[in-house]
């Protein structure tokens, strides 16, 4: 069973910066997909940010040039580095790993940017 932590949310202004760290276990990290997804208060869930196995990456528009994924294979880490955060940014941030076929998560960790 993969599990999955979320630490790092907390408050912010806007224009400051946070860093998401995502501990997986149950799966081998190395060749298993991970991903940034959140959730506003009365919207979908949405995706922010993939990194394949290889390392490559992808983002949703409304974060590109500001949030930076990550993962340390050695450590079974997968990092959201958010700078230049914005009121909108505002959200519970999901962890999300992609493992024999299903999607799993974690508990989410509440990121909260003020004006």
């Amino acid at each position: 069973q993969v599990q999955l932590v979320e630490s790092g949310g907390g408050l912010v202004q806007a224009g400051g910066s946070l860093r998401l760290s995502c501990v997986a276990s149950g799966t081998i990290f190395r060749l298993t997909p991970m991903g940034w997804y959140r959730q506003a208060p009365g919207k979908q869930r949405e995706l922010v940010a993939t990194v394949r196995i290889g390392g490559s990456t992808n983002y949703a528009d409304s974060v590109k040039g500001r949030f930076t994924i990550s993962r340390d294979n050695a450590k079974n880490t997968v990092y959201l580095q958010m700078n230049s955060l914005k009121p909108e940014d505002t959200a519970v941030y999901y962890c999300n790993a992609r493992s024999s076929g299903y999607d799993y998560w974690g508990q989410g960790t509440q990121v909260t940017v003020s004006s």
